[in-house]
């Protein structure tokens, strides 16, 4: 089979993209080829793998050549972040819905075309859920919680669930959004995100260098770990569409965690003096985005699939410190 993952070459995607040619199949079906589409290059390591071909580009301009390829399946997870698309509205219009249509478009040709339908994954995000007067944020977010986003990225992402959803329904893709869990420890430097403090306040401390938390200690937010993250998006596109249950997007597994637990597992499994390299100034742009996210959510039906969250953070930041066994200078903090 023929896969595209964009965003291929950034965390989640190059991530997912070494655990399927690890497992060689997908769906019972053996993994021939994989496009990884991204504005950077791939990874080495993917790019030496006689399977893989790296594509670097915006993805709206890759977009008209996919109309002439087959691809069996396809993992969106090309996207501009949260603190991008609130500086810069017009980025996340083209890079969130634009491309995302563009895309959309590309694999209905495939169909009118007479081609089967290719089946499509969403990576979408608990941003969708927010406050509003007229529906009140629930302290915990379901797969059944009206979502009515508070930033720019939130909004992109529900339109573009909305069109899977109906793409899907019209018989132009098999298609299915998971809205993702804002991903921690994510290695390397802290990115657009609105949310990359999470990772922050984890990452920097284990490498020896001072972090800034810009929110107070008793924020809660829903988290998961990278492996987790994987995990869900290659169970939800092997589930059968009864399985799924419907067109519309589930949640994957949450951590529901406060920043003070998770620098209290930070402690726990790396020591007080690496804990004390973090200290809290507040940021009130980026206090003010976290405050209308959900501070907890839960996942019903992705728990029918056999998706469950980790069982605490300790675990979340062990994972970490295990995937940085190749780079020392990523845990110089340890010693």
């Amino acid at each position: 089979m023929n896969l595209l993952i964009t965003g291929g070459a950034g965390f989640v995607g190059a991530r997912l993209a070494r655990t399927l040619l690890q497992r060689g199949t997908l769906d019972g079906r053996t993994i021939g080829r994989i496009v990884l589409a991204d504005q950077a290059a791939a990874p080495a390591d993917l790019l030496a793998d006689a399977r893989v071909e790296g594509r670097v580009g915006a993805l709206l301009q890759q977009v008209a050549a996919l109309r002439d390829e087959a691809f069996d399946g396809v993992f969106h997870l090309a996207s501009a972040v949260s603190g991008e698309c609130e500086a810069d509205f017009d980025l996340g219009l083209r890079s969130n819905l634009d491309s995302t249509r563009a895309l959309l478009d590309a694999l209905r040709a495939r169909v009118g075309a007479g081609a089967p339908a290719a089946k499509l994954v969403f990576s979408s995000s608990v941003a969708v859920f927010g406050p509003d007067d007229a529906v009140p944020l629930p302290a915990i977010v379901t797969d059944t919680t009206l979502p009515a986003p508070q930033t720019s990225y939130g909004i992109q992402k529900l339109i573009c669930e909305h069109l899977v959803a109906d793409y899907t329904r019209k018989g132009y893709l098999d298609g299915r959004s998971a809205r993702l869990m804002t991903v921690t420890v994510r290695p390397g430097r802290p990115n657009g995100a609105a949310s990359s403090f999470f990772s922050g306040i984890i990452r920097e401390p284990l490498a020896g260098v001072e972090s800034v938390c810009p929110v107070s200690p008793e924020v809660s937010h829903p988290v998961s770990s990278p492996q987790r993250t994987v995990e869900g998006l290659i169970a939800v596109y092997e589930a059968s569409r009864d399985a799924y249950r419907g067109r519309l997007a589930l949640n994957l597994p949450a951590l529901n965690v406060t920043v003070a637990q998770m620098l209290a597992a930070l402690e726990e499994v790396a020591g007080p003096a690496v804990r004390a390299r973090v200290r809290f100034e507040r940021d009130e742009r980026i206090a003010g985005i976290v405050a209308n996210w959900p501070t907890g959510a839960r996942a019903d039906r992705a728990a029918a699939l056999g998706l469950e969250p980790e069982a605490n953070f300790a675990d979340i930041i062990r994972q970490y410190i295990a995937d940085c066994a190749a780079t020392p200078e990523a845990l110089r903090g340890l010693a």
